[in-house]
């Protein structure tokens, strides 16, 4: 079995673990985001090629 890592980070924890929190939270905004405006522009599409 594989040792478990140290994610203290030492120091910097009060550092780094944040900036990877907001950077994950700003990728899941801009995912979501990209799938929300993909969505309207599909329903868009295919509401122009029904008339």
């Amino acid at each position: 079995m594989a040792p478990i890592p140290d994610l203290s980070a030492g120091k910097y924890g009060a550092y780094i673990w944040p900036a990877y929190a907001i950077t994950a939270a700003v990728f899941a905004i801009l995912i979501a985001g990209a799938l929300g405006h993909a969505r309207r522009w599909k329903k868009k599409a295919e509401e122009a090629t029904r008339k």
